[in-house]
């Protein structure tokens, strides 16, 4: 059931729409149905009733021996009619729901008669049933082959036009008792209810149909497209703080929600400035000091202490501007622009091997990705530059798969454990053991590889390797970029 249910805002409001369209369509023709099977039944019955009330009338004042002849020339395509001393009809005939309706338009046309005389049924039957049961005289309508008027030449000469003309569906018999007792018997063709799908109306209701459901598609489209936006708007702020904002248009909960995401927007850029202003000024602060401490330990007599002094003033500087450039978000402010991905880790490879590091590529020889060229270097550079510092190498591949890019750099080392791994990315954390202090660094090389890969909308992973060594991965999306390869 959960697969069925649509996971979008607009699909659920169409599903929504389209039940509540069909259902309220269905009870609609269903009511249609029933007063449109109701109208042509009183109307059809009231045809009947009306010549049937006549032919009664005519015969009530017709002489006995005269009746026979009379009731004859009545005879018509639409009606038949036979006279005879008794009903055709017996009270063990099924009711059907169209018979009160006849009953009623018989009563109206007939005065204040006794509802005992009048004998009503209602069959559908095909013709060679019908006339099986009619020559044998069982059945529907048994004795009426005995009666006046049925048998002979003249009697198969209607009973083949009856059924020529009209019995080949429903229709209705009639025993109307008359004021000397005698039966007045009619069988007259009765409508036949069409499916509703049939007539000339369900075409319209399904026309209709069809364009409330591409109108309301549309304007549930056009009301939900403000949301897209939304998505839009976070995903860019989440790459870049400074995005645009999103324009507070729409309907009122829509514009009330834009006023405010660009309201947290703001205050998101006033509080990343104001704490890069407190980082620049203690940045600032702490040089004058420093200075001071490197023109005092100028004059500390102890060369060791004071090139112990010189190398921890030394580390703070770095750590200060180190720190200050990570809090400034410099990549951020860089524009994109085509680049090479595959041409910049080939060149920052070859830089290491030339300074004499073990570092090799593997990759296509060119792949165009638009990005932040000098973010993705320092980030992909401080991934190679840690392989080979505290794994001994860095192999770095490249490669794209089903609009992804993905580059990994290997090393040599002793791996780390799992609960270092997950730290790893912290800014400031130092792994201990073989990546401590003495080989260098602040602790924030990862920390802005991840800020980088994170605001190009990928990620980047570091992992333990089956035999030994670390794996980061950068994945960066390839449609975001438009990457090429060749």
């Amino acid at each position: 059931m959960r697969r069925l249910w649509p996971q979008t805002i607009v699909g659920r409001a169409v599903l929504v729409l389209l039940v509540a369209l069909g259902v309220s369509n269905l009870l609609g023709l269903a009511i249609y149905a029933k007063d449109w099977a109701d109208a042509l039944t009183k109307a059809g019955g009231s045809h009947i009733a009306q010549r049937i009330a006549a032919i009664a009338a005519v015969i009530e004042n017709t002489p006995v021996a005269a009746r026979p002849r009379v009731v004859a020339s009545l005879r018509g395509a639409g009606l038949y009619v036979a006279w005879s001393p008794q009903s055709a009809l017996d009270d063990s005939i099924a009711v059907d729901w169209r018979l009160p309706v006849v009953r009623a338009a018989l009563k109206d046309y007939l005065g204040n008669i006794d509802p005992k005389r009048i004998r009503l049924a209602y069959r559908e039957a095909d013709p060679g049933e019908l006339r099986r049961e009619w020559e044998t005289g069982r059945g529907f309508m048994p004795g009426m082959l005995g009666m006046p008027g049925m048998g002979g030449m003249g009697g198969a000469m209607h009973l083949r036009h009856m059924e020529s003309r009209w019995l080949s569906g429903p229709f209705l018999h009639i025993s109307l008792q008359l004021d000397d007792k005698s039966w007045l018997n009619f069988v007259a063709p009765f409508l036949r209810l069409e499916p509703l799908w049939s007539t000339s109306f369900f075409p319209i209701i399904l026309t209709i149909t069809l364009v409330v459901i591409v109108v309301s598609v549309w304007a549930v489209r056009r009301a939900a497209a403000p949301l897209a936006l939304f998505a839009d708007a976070a995903e860019r702020l989440g790459l870049d703080v400074n995005a645009p904002a999103v324009a507070e248009q729409g309907p009122r909960e829509v514009t009330l929600a834009a006023r405010a995401f660009n309201g947290m927007q703001r205050r998101l850029q006033t509080l990343i400035r104001d704490r890069t202003q407190m980082l620049a000024a203690i940045s600032h602060d702490l040089r004058t000091p420093i200075t001071r401490l490197r023109l005092r330990a100028e004059f500390v007599g102890d060369e060791q202490q004071q090139a112990k002094m010189l190398t921890d003033l030394e580390e703070m500087e770095a750590m200060i501007a180190a720190t200050l450039a990570f809090a400034r978000d410099d990549y951020a402010q860089e524009a994109r622009r085509p680049v090479d991905l595959a041409g910049m880790l080939q060149s920052l490879c070859d830089d290491r091997t030339d300074a004499g590091q073990a570092a090799d590529y593997e990759g296509p020889e060119k792949l165009t990705y638009t990005g932040r060229p000098v973010a993705l270097k320092r980030a992909l550079g401080n991934l190679i530059d840690n392989a080979i510092k505290y794994g001994n190498r860095a192999s770095v591949r490249l490669r794209t798969d089903r609009g992804q890019i993905t580059v990994t750099v290997d090393d040599d080392g002793p791996g780390l454990p799992d609960e270092e791994i997950k730290k790893i990315f912290r800014p400031f954390y130092r792994v201990e053991g073989s990546r401590s202090r003495e080989t260098g660094g602040t602790g924030l090389g990862l920390a802005v590889v991840r800020s980088v890969v994170r605001a190009h909308g990928g990620e980047v992973t570091i992992a333990n390797r089956e035999g030994g060594g670390l794996r980061a991965t950068v994945t960066l999306p390839d449609g975001e970029g438009g990457g090429t390869g060749a």
